[in-house]
């Protein structure tokens, strides 16, 4: 618990400092909506290996839609990126 608390504090203050550029805001429902998450959701995997590589690689929309954005980005993800089908199968 003595370890736990100063991790939790130090990652109050730096999340404090997280912001977002004000150019990269766009009027509610003009982002991305449900099938381009569900889209960058299935393309996650090769996103993400691309971004380590170049800094213009996002692997999520920052101006989106809202909630049917991240709804399909998890739909993705879990549905057609394959997680649900590795969690499902049975060990022997």
């Amino acid at each position: 618990m003595a370890r736990v608390l100063p991790a939790l504090a130090l990652a109050t203050l730096l999340s404090a400092c997280a912001s977002q550029i004000d150019a990269g805001v766009v009027p509610e429902g003009a982002g991305p909506g449900f099938w381009w998450g569900l889209w960058h959701g299935f393309v996650f995997p090769f996103a993400f290996v691309g971004s380590l590589f170049n800094n213009e690689i996002a692997v999520y929309a920052v101006p989106n839609s809202g909630g049917w954005y991240d709804f399909g980005f998890f739909l993705g993800i879990t549905v057609l990126g394959g997680g649900s089908v590795f969690g499902s199968k049975k060990r022997k």
